[in-house]
């Protein structure tokens, strides 16, 4: 297989079967040159798209009715001349030709409706994993591998999710399982059932014809529910338009779990000025730039998504935007390659985090804008990784804990971890009580007043004024144990707000001390009464945040990365072992909500003298920036490698070497 490429494109070629000439235009010397000129290494071309079309000489009658040529077949003899590879694209869960001639293989709500688009609406239907309809996704996919033999590169299978489905075909196989069709846990199990079979189905078939391609499985997001079929996957492919409804917290989050599952990966965003399909529209320059940046900051391989004009010709504009990043990261690219994190915090996620129709729950959200603006090293973790890896352990408002999971988490304390929790984290699973042992509180329920407010005592209120901050959202009522030392206190306001008394514009103001904590320290554990990463998701008060800062400095005096930075800059640290050096990436790229529906990243904003100091187990021989082995004046005391940075305009990578 090879390693994934760093300098890649995703073509999207969903083409309506009424536009009458399909292709006419593509010249296939035209097509390879100007990728090879944008410094592209790979780009995934299309099979099969969402509007059921096939762009390649098919036995299916599904092929394109406006193609009069081999369009997949010369796209990839073309690319393959000059040393670019091309993975295969093959749409599953959305296939408009195959939705209209079979209705019955459509996902159904429990009213009987399909999901998706309606029958008077644009837009894609939803296709059931657990239909015959599968079996045609297999056949064509078979088709695909024989008639392409080894010129398959690797195989991008799209639209992989399965919805709790109340088709004919589902409710059958419920009853045969044993499971309930009017529960929506049963329905909800089934469908995680029928997705995992199809993973492991479609591998097996693609490791009978061959053995060397990438397989991928898309669903627009990757999360702790990976973990089951992990292994039909040979990478990960983190689709993140940060313009196009993901946004710019989603792709850091994401790659920092990625990161640990053991396999490659590359992050994807699109060159679209908003997302996927925005024929006219192009992102500004930094803002792609930013995107692919942090992609090799985080480890991870970039991705660049584009569509293909139905004429087939390429669009001379797109290159020269994505060659203008990708010529960039090809200079880059020896200080980025194999590389591991170094981290020193890990956030704890579980299933509780999974569904509920967002890709990422308001409290990882907050927890990644505390670490990241005040530039800890972290990833984001599941309870199968290893916790000796990192110094202290965050669990974010509402991980809950079985047996094994309570277990290792003592474990972890017993042999010097560290863990910082709030709101409903460390509760069973029932939400009655805590139950990791040290958490140094018992639950009493629900605060009884919300708003309500938190005073800071003095080992956590660096950086606050000596007054009580509102907290917007309710928190916990928690008594603290014999031995457990108080950070931080709830007092009430006069009352809830009501109908029946309310005092001006906004929550009623503070009266007196609750007798209840708001943070409370047990040896290495630090608990928090409130939804504090949620909140700061949800408000922004800067307070929450230093609440927290100054709660992990109690936990962990020494940080892995000191600067002067401002909150704006991304510090990422990483270590290639092959060349026994530290890099760390400085990214100074601003993401503003300047207009209503959309993050613009416009203007490279140049920061001076950054100071930065790394600890790190040795002193190096010599510190530089990269690309240019411009050499940098270091110092080397008590562990850390302090260094002055003259300027940082966009990206900078410091190399301890």
């Amino acid at each position: 297989m090879g390693k994934l490429r760093f300098r890649q494109v995703h073509l999207d070629f969903h083409t309506s079967e009424k536009i009458v000439e399909i292709g006419h235009e593509f010249d296939p010397q035209e097509f390879a040159n100007t990728l090879k000129e944008a410094g592209v290494d790979s780009i995934t071309c299309f099979a099969r798209c969402h509007h059921g079309m096939i762009y390649y000489d098919t036995k299916f009658p599904a092929r394109h009715p406006g193609l009069k040529r081999d369009l997949l077949r010369e796209q990839i003899e073309a690319c393959h001349a000059v040393d670019i590879r091309v993975p295969i694209y093959i749409t599953v869960g959305w296939d408009e030709y195959m939705a209209a001639r079979h209705p019955e293989w459509l996902e159904r709500m429990d009213d009987g409706k399909p999901y998706g688009a309606g029958p008077l609406e644009a837009g894609w239907k939803h296709l059931c994993f657990n239909t015959p309809y599968i079996d045609y996704v297999e056949e064509q996919t078979i088709e695909v591998l024989e008639k392409f033999g080894d010129e398959v590169d690797g195989l991008f299978f799209d639209i992989i999710s399965q919805r709790p489905c109340c088709c004919t075909y589902c409710i059958e196989s419920m009853d045969k399982a044993g499971l309930n069709p009017e529960n929506i846990e049963d329905r909800e199990k089934f469908a995680k059932q029928v997705l995992d079979s199809f993973k492991r189905r479609m591998t097996a078939t693609v490791r009978k014809y061959n053995k060397n391609c990438t397989i991928f499985y898309n669903a627009g997001h990757v999360d702790t529910s990976i973990r089951d079929t992990l292994d039909t996957y040979t990478h990960l492919e983190l689709e993140s338009l940060p313009s196009g409804g993901w946004g710019y917290e989603h792709f850091p989050i994401t790659v920092r779990y990625a990161r640990n599952l053991g396999c490659e990966y590359m992050g994807m965003t699109g060159k679209f000025h908003k997302s996927w399909a925005d024929f006219g529209g192009f992102k500004n320059q930094p803002a792609l730039e930013y995107e692919c940046f942090m992609a090799l900051a985080n480890g991870a391989k970039c991705s660049i998504g584009d569509q293909l004009h139905p004429s087939g010709a390429i669009n001379k504009a797109t290159y020269k935007l994505i060659g203008s990043v990708y010529n960039q990261v090809k200079e880059k690219e020896p200080w980025c390659d194999d590389v591991v994190a170094v981290t020193e915090i890990g956030v704890l996620m579980t299933k509780a985090f999974e569904g509920a129709h967002i890709r990422l729950h308001p409290s990882l959200r907050g927890i990644y804008r505390m670490l990241e603006e005040a530039h800890y090293q972290f990833d984001f973790i599941d309870e199968h990784m290893d916790f000796g890896r990192y110094r202290v352990i965050v669990l974010p408002d509402l991980v809950v804990l079985n047996d094994t999971l309570k277990e290792k988490l003592e474990n972890y304390v017993e042999n010097g971890g560290k863990l910082l929790l709030s709101y409903k984290s460390g509760m069973d699973e029932a939400l009655q009580q805590f139950v990791l042992t040290g958490i140094g509180a018992e639950l009493v329920g629900d605060a009884g007043y919300s708003p309500d407010y938190v005073v800071a005592g003095e080992d956590i209120n660096k950086g606050l004024l000596d007054t009580e901050y509102v907290m917007y959202d309710r928190g916990l009522w928690v008594k603290p144990l014999e031995g457990t030392r108080v950070l931080a206190s709830i007092w009430n306001p006069y009352f809830n707000r009501s109908y029946k008394h309310f005092c001006s514009h906004r929550q009623t103001p503070v009266e007196k001390e609750s007798g209840y904590p708001a943070v409370v320290q047990n040896g290495s554990i630090i608990y928090f009464a409130h939804p504090i990463f949620s909140m700061y998701h949800r408000h922004g008060a800067r307070v929450y945040k230093q609440l927290v800062i100054n709660a992990l400095k109690l936990l962990l005096p020494e940080k892995l990365v000191e600067t002067n930075a401002p909150t704006t800059a991304h510090m990422s640290l990483n270590f290639q072992q092959e060349h026994k050096r530290h890099v760390l990436h400085i990214l100074h790229y601003i993401p503003e909500r300047r207009f209503e529906e959309i993050d613009i990243i416009e203007d490279v904003i140049p920061l001076y003298n950054v100071e930065v100091a790394v600890k790190l187990p040795s002193k190096p021989e010599k510190v530089y920036c990269a690309p240019g082995d411009r050499s940098l004046d270091f110092e080397y005391n008590d562990g850390y490698a302090k260094v002055v940075v003259p300027v940082v305009k966009g990206h900078e990578m410091v190399v301890f070497e």
